[in-house]
């Protein structure tokens, strides 16, 4: 992955072990975390490159790739389980590249210290500005670096859910 993410608990080695072999799958790795304290689950998030729907077969498919390289890697020292999903419509933002994604739609950020007395911003995504998203709350506009923001995702709209349904029957016009 090319830009830099918002970091995820220790699992940029994990990344470097799989993001090549997802890619070459036919995917883009959106997120790995761990989704409990005791690293138990390690959740692997990703969306096909053309963009359209995951399916249950689609995380199969990831699934039989990363299995075995990390088994040989053996990145997690202690026995886990390994999910793949889809990132869903309320989608994390970890790019930059994602919020240039999503441009238009509305978003809740966090960030990791407060800009202009505050920590949670929900607004739409204006523009990007070289690492820089400039979200529009209440017709103002509030700049946000992206190295400063702990957490973002889409907030689900009547717009957002109309643009995943375009994008799933566009993706399922081009498999036929």
């Amino acid at each position: 992955m090319a830009s830099k993410n918002i970091s995820t608990r220790g699992t940029e080695k994990i990344e470097e072990m799989i993001c090549p072999s997802i890619v070459s799958a036919g995917y883009d790795l959106v997120q790995i975390k761990f989704l409990d304290e005791h690293n138990k689950t390690l959740q692997i998030m990703i969306e096909r490159l053309d963009r359209g729907p995951i399916t249950v077969e689609d995380c199969a498919v990831v699934s039989r790739v990363v299995s075995p390289l990390l088994d040989v890697g053996d990145p997690v020292p202690n026995s886990y389980t390994l999910e793949v999903s889809s990132p869903g419509i309320e989608r994390p933002l970890i790019k930059v590249d994602d919020f240039e994604r999503f441009l238009g739609f509305k978003a809740a950020v966090e960030t990791k210290r407060p800009i202009s007395d505050r920590k949670k911003f929900c607004g739409l995504i204006s523009s990007v500005i070289g690492n820089n998203i400039r979200i529009e709350i209440d017709g103002k506009y509030i700049e946000l670096p992206f190295e400063e923001i702990r957490q973002a995702s889409l907030i689900i709209t009547d717009e957002l859910i109309e643009a995943t349904r375009r994008a799933a029957n566009a993706a399922s016009r081009t498999e036929h």
